[in-house]
C-alpha cells in the first residue's frame, strides 16, 4: 500500500484542468455522405451544419471548372438559401483569409465524388 500523507487520496492531481473544448479550425468544409444518406452533403459553417440537396451537389459538381471566384458566386447563390446564410458564407470565408485554396479544396471534393 502507498503511503499517502494525511488527508489526501490517491485520485488527487496538482495539474491544471485541461480545456476539452474543440473549436473547429476558420473556412468552409464539405463532407460528401454518399449513398444511403438522406443529404449526401453537409456544409460545416464553423460548428454549423447545412444539409446540401443531392440536385444542388449535382449541379455543382457540374460546374468545378469554373475559376475559385465563379465558383464561390454559385456556391453561395445555390447553398445560400436565405440571406443570413448567404452572409455566414461569405464571412466564414473572409475570416479564413483564402478564398483560392478554400474554392478550389471544395471543387476538388466535389470533382472525387
Amino acid at each position: 500500500m502507498e503511503n499517502l500523507p494525511e488527508n489526501s487520496t490517491s485520485s488527487e492531481s496538482s495539474e491544471a484542468p485541461v480545456d476539452k473544448t474543440v473549436k473547429p479550425k476558420p473556412g468552409l468544409r464539405l463532407e460528401l455522405r454518399g449513398e444511403g444518406n438522406y443529404y449526401k452533403g453537409i456544409l460545416h459553417i464553423g460548428s454549423t451544419l447545412i444539409p446540401i440537396s443531392d440536385d444542388i451537389l449535382e449541379e455543382l459538381q457540374t460546374k468545378t471548372a469554373l475559376s475559385p471566384n465563379e465558383f464561390f458566386c454559385l456556391f453561395v447563390e445555390k447553398v445560400g438559401y436565405s440571406s443570413y446564410l448567404q452572409e455566414q458564407i461569405q464571412q466564414e470565408v473572409k475570416n479564413a483569409g483564402d478564398l483560392n485554396s478554400q474554392m478550389s479544396t471544395l471543387q476538388q471534393i466535389l470533382r472525387q465524388d
